[in-house]
This record gives structure tokens, C-alpha cells and sequence, in this order.
């Protein structure tokens, strides 16, 4: 099955027939060809309607129509969509009245010419102002059967319907995969181009009746992307927006049957909290998330648990916290790390960043030392923000080392070092915790003010 074109080629298809002054049924074999449409639909979107515009334009031409069959959007969508479920022979008429052409150019059967330029009177439809006859009394029986079979009929026809295939859901999920791993080297800005598209894609797609299986799929699909939306936002200071995503990739999560998604999502969203406050929300997202995965083995109970630690860290809750980071190694060693260049995976390197800034908080910082070492070897020639955060935790431990000028260099060379695209609101934000863990009077040293300089250039969230 061809992959269906959004509603938008359509749309450019039929201003360009208006433009050119195309025959109707030009342009809808053409919207049909290109957009993989049968003719019936291809008609509608020649016209601009929507399902409920035709329907409501098919009954004011029908109003006072003898046994016209009554139409709504169900109906019209199943015509249109299922080549098998045809209207009965007065109904084609009537269709091809309503889009002025043949039943040949609705792909139906029947037939009905449309008027000429010819100055003669056009011929009413038959019955058109007069009282619907009224129909013939059957026993009670056959009503009810007659009713049965109607009805059940429906319900399998609401069931069988599906506007998406198998093959355009897989390729969909390839799509969004590629995504995953382009957002891991791609500045914010440009990411959020690159995820919107395929965003308002799945949801055209599941905002129309699908069945629940596909329909959850879609969920799941959005809930990912509402979740790198979020992040992005995040990184860029748009913290409102980035909190309203967070909340729409909740509801998508929860929307399916995937527990480990659900509590995947939250662990995620703890970080808007956890770097902009209050930490008591960062620690109870995250808290969430492990008991969601505490039954999994899978990476989300890892990284859940390891948010939860670095957020108890930063609060101060010294013990839980110490707990949770056992938690999230022991999480780590049973489960399969997936692929490292995925942004819903959790290997190693991203287990070192939360356990970094964890120990930071705590002030381990000979340990955190041993594990900043560690998660940058694993980083890499792998640019980004993540490596940038945790030279900015090294910074925090030696400005608590009272190693104030190496912290404010390092803050520093962290920071300019990212290219403009990356150097983010959320990136500003955690130089100035490192400036924050600086006595106030040091800040005047010349290794402070050139921090303070570094982070007064534009960020590209401004």
C-alpha cells in the first residue's frame, strides 16, 4: 500500500487547479494519483471539505430526498476508505450530484452527468421538496433483526477501518528511531525542526479512528517524541513549554500499555526540576519512575533510580540518596544497555553522568573524580552537552576544593568550547552553579570575571 501524502499535497494540488482552471475530475484524479487516495475522497478534497462539511453539503442537497440513505462522517469515511463497502445505486446518484460527475469518476458504479453551460432550466432532483413516503409497517421481529444485523454490520465495519497500514507504522517507528539518534548530535534548534514534521504526522494519523493496537503504537510514538520536544525546550530556558511537553509525553505514555515507557518519560522529565527547580518535584517524578520499573529489567530502571539518586543529592537527603545510587548500579549490571546512540537508551556513560552529578552533590568528590574520568574516556570524541555538564560537575568539586581558579577556567573552556547552537540556557544555568559554589569574595578574581564574561554571551535559547 502507498504511503498517503498529508492533507497539506492536497491542498497545493487544488489551489493549482483553481489557478489553471482544471476540470473537477482532472483534479481529483490527479490529488488521487499523487496522494494515494481513492477517487471518492480525492472529490472531497478537490472541494476543501472536510468529512463533515460534505456530509453536512451531501444533506442540505438531499433534504426532502424519497429514501435518500442517511449519511454521516462514519459513513462517508468507510465509502471512501474501503472500495468493498459500496453505496447503494441511488446513493452513487446522489453522490455524483453532490460533486457535479459520473460514478466512473467517484471509482463507483451508476451514472449522472453534470449540467451543460446551456442556458436551459436544470432538472430538480426527483422528490426534492416533497415528504419522505412513508415507510412500510414489519412485524416487530424482523425489525429487531433488521436492527441486529444493522448495527452489528457497523460496529464491524468502525472496527475493520484503519487509515494507517502495518508498513506505514514500521516505517514511521524507522523514521522516529533516526530521530533518536540524530537529536544525540544535533543542536536543540534544529532538532525541533527536524521532530515536528513527523509529530504532527502521527498525530493526523491518530486523531482518526484506528484500531487499538495501532492506535497505541501511535502513543507510544508520540509520547517518545513529546519527550525529546521537552528535552530540547529544556535545554533551551523554555521552561514553561518544556513542562507542557513533559505533561502531553505523559499522557501519550499513559495512553499505552508500556510501563517501562511510562516510567521512562517521568524519569525524563525529572531533569526540568532537577536543574531549575523545586527538587522536591525532580524527586518525586523520579521516584515515581523507579516504582513503575522496579519490576523490569530493563536500562529505565537504571536511569530512574539514578535521577532519583542525583535529585535526593542535590536536596540534601544524604542516606536515600546513597541508597539510590546503589540502586541504580545494581539496576545497571542486570539489564541490556541497548544501543548506545540512541537517546531513549541508557548506556554507561549516560549511568556516569547522573551518578557524577549525584556525588558531586554529596561531596565524594575523590570518587565523583573517578567517575567524571570514566564518562568522559566513554564520551569520547562524542560532542554535545552532556560531556559539557559533566566537566561542569569537575568545576563544582574543585571550586569545593577550594581550587577556585581551576574551577572557573575549566567552567569556562567547558562552555565556549560547545558551538553556539549548544550552548544553551540550561548550559549558562549550571556554569552559574559552578560561580555559585565560589565564595562571594573571590568572585572578583580575573579566573571568575572571564566565567562571568563566557556567560554573559547569547545563548542560543535567547
Amino acid at each position: 500500500m502507498a504511503e498517503r501524502h498529508p492533507a497539506s499535497c492536497a491542498a497545493r494540488l487544488r489551489d493549482r487547479a483553481e489557478t489553471e482552471g482544471w476540470p473537477a475530475d482532472q483534479a481529483a484524479a490527479t490529488i488521487s494519483q499523487c496522494c494515494s487516495v481513492g477517487l471518492l475522497r480525492a472529490h472531497r478534497l478537490a472541494q476543501g471539505w472536510t468529512l463533515q462539511q460534505a456530509v453536512d453539503a451531501y444533506r442540505t442537497m438531499t433534504r426532502g430526498v424519497a429514501r435518500a440513505a442517511r449519511v454521516d462522517q462514519e459513513q462517508l469515511r468507510i465509502w471512501e476508505t474501503r472500495p468493498a463497502r459500496r453505496p447503494r445505486a441511488q446513493t452513487i446518484d446522489l453522490l455524483c450530484r453532490l460533486y457535479e460527475t459520473s460514478a466512473e469518476g467517484l471509482g463507483l458504479t451508476g451514472d449522472y452527468t453534470p449540467p451543460t453551460t446551456s442556458t436551459a432550466p436544470v432538472k430538480p432532483i426527483p422528490g426534492l421538496h416533497r415528504n419522505p413516503a412513508p415507510a412500510a409497517p414489519q412485524p416487530a421481529a424482523d425489525a429487531l433483526d433488521q436492527i441486529l444485523d444493522r448495527t452489528r454490520h457497523g460496529v464491524d465495519r468502525t472496527l475493520a477501518r484503519a487509515t494507517v497500514s502495518p508498513t506505514q507504522l514500521d516505517l514511521l517507528e524507522e523514521r522516529l528511531l533516526d530521530l533518536r539518534r540524530q537529536y544525540l548530535v544535533t543542536a536543540p534548534v534544529p532538532t525541533l525542526g527536524l521532530m515536528l514534521p513527523d509529530l504532527e504526522e502521527i498525530q493526523l494519523l491518530a486523531s482518526e479512528r484506528q484500531p487499538a493496537t495501532v492506535q497505541m503504537r501511535l502513543s507510544e510514538m508520540t509520547a517518545v517524541l513529546a519527550t525529546l520536544v521537552a528535552d530540547a525546550l529544556m535545554k533551551l530556558g523554555r521552561l514553561r513549554q518544556s513542562g507542557a511537553w513533559y505533561a502531553t509525553a505523559r499522557a501519550a505514555a499513559d495512553d499505552s500499555t508500556d510501563t517501562d515507557l511510562r516510567a521512562r518519560v517521568r524519569a525524563q522529565a525529572a531533569m526540568l526540576p532537577y536543574y531549575y527547580g523545586p527538587l522536591t518535584t525532580a524527586v518525586a517524578l523520579s521516584r515515581e519512575a523507579r516504582i513503575l520499573a522496579r519490576h523490569h529489567l530493563t536500562p529505565t530502571a537504571a536511569f530512574s533510580a539514578a535521577a532519583e539518586a542525583r535529585a535526593l543529592a542535590r536536596h540534601g537527603d544524604t542516606t536515600r540518596a546513597h541508597e539510590a545510587i546503589q540502586r541504580a548500579r545494581d539496576a545497571f549490571d542486570r539489564a541490556s544497555t541497548g544501543d548506545p546512540d540512541d537517546a531513549f537508551a541508557f548506556p554507561e556513560r549516560r549511568l556516569l553522568l547522573y551518578l557524577s552529578g549525584a556525588l558531586t552533590y554529596l561531596g565524594h568528590t575523590h570518587e565523583a573524580e573517578r567517575v567524571q574520568t570514566r564518562a568522559l574516556t566513554l564520551y569520547g570524541s562524542h560532542g554535545g552537552i552532556d560531556p559539557a555538564l559533566i566537566h561542569l560537575d569537575q568545576a563544582i568539586c574543585l571550586a569545593r576544593e577550594r581550587h577556585l581558579s581551576e574551577a572557573c577556567r575549566l567552567a569556562t573552556s567547558a562552555y565556549l568550547e560547545l558551538p553556539p547552537g549548544q550552548r544553551t540556557e540550561l548550559l549558562e544555568a549550571r556554569a552559574h552553579d559552578v560561580l555559585s559554589s565560589i565564595p562571594e569574595r573571590m568572585r572578583s578574581a580575573p579566573a571568575a570575571r572571564e566565567l562571568g564574561e563566557a556567560l554573559a554571551l547569547p545563548t542560543s535559547g535567547k
